[in-house]
């Protein structure tokens, strides 16, 4: 599964353009602008899923550093600070990773 099957291409191009510069990402503005806010639970998860690149069940430091590839190989990686910040949004238990769990809330956060 790819994430063109859940999401448009072209909402994902014009949130992958609206943040390229560096230490512009913002998580809440671009889940809306994908569209990922308006998605079912069910979908959420399989995003999860498409960004958990070692299908660990979490999704690490190092793999949120790569999240905007996950929604397009062209994307730009984030910056030390738009990762670290993310990771503080999202990890809710203090572990140092995202679970599904608290990546879909995350998103719902949005």
């Amino acid at each position: 599964m790819s994430m063109t099957d859940l999401l448009s291409a072209e909402d994902i191009k014009k949130a992958i353009g609206a943040f390229a510069a560096v230490d512009s990402f913002d998580h809440k503005k671009f889940f809306q602008m994908v569209g990922l806010k308006k998605k079912s639970a069910d979908d959420v998860k399989k995003v999860f899923h498409i960004l958990d690149k070692d299908k660990s069940g979490f999704i690490e430091e190092d793999e949120l550093g790569f999240i905007l590839k996950g929604f397009s190989a062209d994307a730009r990686d984030l910056s030390v600070k738009e990762t670290k910040t993310l990771l503080a949004a999202g990890d809710k238990d203090g572990d140092g990773k995202i679970g599904a769990d608290e990546f879909s809330t995350l998103v719902s956060e949005s």
